[in-house]
């Protein structure tokens, strides 16, 4: 599920287009369960993925980039600028099941 890269990590994820609030919500298969509010159009689901995490992990938007699936719900999503115990912890503190 997080990766370790020269330049950060990589995480696979799993897009929950059009829930009903924005959120970890578990764990499927080897990706982390992320509902979005937004739909999958226009990138919009993606923007909004991109936008929880950095702000979960306390960092700028431009260092979370979706790096494959643009266009599907499973993605990866390379992240830089934080630890992996930064990782880890929101991912304890936000599943909500």
């Amino acid at each position: 599920m997080i990766r370790e890269t020269p330049e950060g990590f990589l995480l696979n994820v799993k897009a929950l287009p059009r829930s009903s609030r924005c959120g970890i919500c578990g764990i499927h298969g080897d990706a982390l369960k992320i509902k979005v509010t937004a739909p999958p159009v226009d990138g919009r689901a993606n923007e909004e993925i991109i936008a929880f995490l950095a702000s979960g992990l306390g960092i700028k938007k431009g260092q979370v980039t979706i790096v494959a699936g643009h266009n599907a719900t499973r993605k990866v999503v390379a992240v830089t600028g934080c630890g992996r115990e930064d990782i880890e912890r929101l991912m304890g503190e936000d599943i909500t099941g």
